[in-house]
């Protein structure tokens, strides 16, 4: 018999959290002054996952950004909702800096920069 399987790229064998899922979720984090999410921004560095476990990289516009609280809380509390998760660790870099030259190119563009 032939296994029909989920196209979405949700779809992950028990146990196991892909990048790519992992950005997706984030997506869904946005600046609340910039009203961007923080993928588009280039705020997401890296994302490393060992099987069930999530680390994160990620910057922020500056270090002195009143809402980097808020949007890392926001999210872990994101990448916490996939189904299955494990460990989340949130690791805040400044190295590289941010530049606007990491934000999206089409959400760059959008920007006018």
């Amino acid at each position: 018999m032939d296994q029909i399987q989920d196209p979405t790229p949700e779809a992950e064998p028990a146990g196991e959290i892909s990048a790519d899922q992992a950005r997706l979720v984030l997506r869904r984090v946005k600046d609340p002054e910039l009203n961007l999410n923080i993928v588009d921004l280039g705020l997401i560095y890296e994302v490393h996952v060992t099987g069930s476990n999530v680390q994160i990289d990620m910057s922020l516009t500056s270090p002195g950004c009143p809402s980097g609280p808020e949007i890392m809380g926001e999210a872990e509390q994101q990448l916490r909702t996939i189904p299955g998760i494990g460990d989340v660790t949130m690791n805040l870099v400044w190295s590289p800096p941010w530049t606007p030259e990491r934000i999206e190119p089409r959400v760059r563009a959008y920007m006018g920069f």
